[in-house]
C-alpha cells in the first residue's frame, strides 16, 4: 500500500531492534529551511538512495518527493490526533531500522546540530553500534538573514552572533545568560521564540538592551509564504500578533538593514530580468 505521494506506508511491526545480519547505516541529514533548492547535493543523493526516510512534521512535501520511489516515509512529527513521538522512541526507531539493515535518512529541518536534537540521536546510534553520519544543512537563521538581506555580523554593528532557543517547558522563562545577551555589538538569534517573545524582549531590556533595538521576525523562511516584520524590542509583542510560526527572531542593529518586502513581490521582476 502506498501513500498519496506514491511511497509505501511505513510498516514498523517487523522492527525488533535486534541485529539481523548486515547492519545498515543512518544518516542524520539537514533538510535546510524548507526550500528544496537549499538542500545540499549530498542530502539529495542520500534521499534518493534511502530505504527509509524518518522525517519531522514540518518537512515540506516537495522535499519528501525527492526520496526514491521505493523509500518508506515515516512521519515522527506531531499531529492533532496524537502527541509528538517522544525523543527516546525516535532514537529507538532509528536504532531498530539500522540493526534491521536499512539505509536510513533521518531528515531534520535546518541543521541536525542546531536545536535539532541530532546529538541525542547520534549518541543513541553509536551506543547501539549502528554506523551514523551527520550531513549538515542550511539552518533557518542563515536562510532568514540571507532572504531579508540582514547580515548576522557586520563591521561596526555586530562583532558576534549568538543562537538561543526561545522554547521553554510549560511557559517558563528560557534559562539564558541574560547579562551576556544584553551587551551591545552582538546579534541574538532566537529559534522557537514566538510564544516567549514578550518575555525575551523584557529580559533583554532589563539586561541593558535599548528598547528601540531593531528586531527582524521572519516567518517560514525560504518558503513561498515567507513573511518579514521589522519591529523593536519594545514593540515586539504587538508585532507578532497573527503569527503562528515557524519563525526566527533576529535581534540587533543589523536587523535594521533588512528588506521587509514580501518575497513574492520580488519574484516577477527578477524573472523578467532573467528572461531578457
Amino acid at each position: 500500500m502506498s501513500s498519496a505521494t506514491g511511497h509505501p506506508k511505513p510498516r514498523l511491526t517487523a522492527l525488533s531492534g535486534v541485529r539481523k545480519g548486515r547492519v545498515g547505516e543512518v544518516w542524520l541529514v539537514g533538510a535546510g529551511p524548507g526550500d528544496p533548492e537549499l538542500l545540499t547535493v549530498k542530502a539529495l543523493r542520500l534521499l534518493q538512495a534511502a530505504d527509509v526516510v524518518v522525517h519531522d512534521r514540518l518537512t515540506p512535501q516537495a522535499i519528501l518527493d525527492l526520496a526514491g520511489p521505493s523509500a518508506t516515509l515515516i512521519d515522527v512529527g506531531k499531529r492533532k490526533s496524537r502527541h509528538t513521538l517522544p525523543q527516546d522512541d525516535i532514537n529507538a526507531l532509528l536504532v531498530a531500522l539500522g540493526l534491521d539493515g536499512k539505509r536510513v535518512v533521518r531528515l531534520k529541518g535546518g541543521d541536525p546540530f542546531v536545536f535539532g536534537r541530532g546529538g541525542e540521536e547520534l549518541a543513541a546510534l553509536r551506543a547501539a553500534g549502528v554506523p551514523a553520519t551527520v550531513v549538515p544543512g542550511v539552518t533557518a537563521a542563515f536562510a532568514a538573514a540571507a532572504s531579508a538581506g540582514a547580515p548576522l555580523t557586520h563591521r561596526g554593528l555586530a562583532q558576534a552572533v549568538t543562537f538561543v532557543t526561545g522554547h521553554a517547558a510549560k511557559g517558563e522563562t528560557p534559562d539564558l545568560d541574560w547579562a551576556a545577551l544584553g551587551r551591545g555589538n552582538e546579534t541574538v538569534v532566537v529559534y522557537m521564540g514566538l510564544s516567549t517573545a514578550a518575555v525575551i524582549a523584557a529580559r533583554l531590556i532589563e539586561a541593558g538592551r535599548a528598547a528601540s533595538t531593531p528586531v527582524l521576525v521572519v516567518e517560514s523562511a525560504s518558503l513561498a509564504g515567507e513573511r518579514r516584520i521589522l519591529s523593536t524590542l519594545a514593540g515586539l509583542d504587538a508585532a507578532l500578533a497573527g503569527l503562528d510560526g515557524p519563525a526566527i527572531l533576529i535581534i540587533g542593529e543589523v536587523a535594521a538593514m533588512a528588506d521587509t518586502s514580501s518575497p513574492a513581490d520580488l519574484v516577477a521582476p527578477m524573472e523578467s530580468r532573467l528572461a531578457r
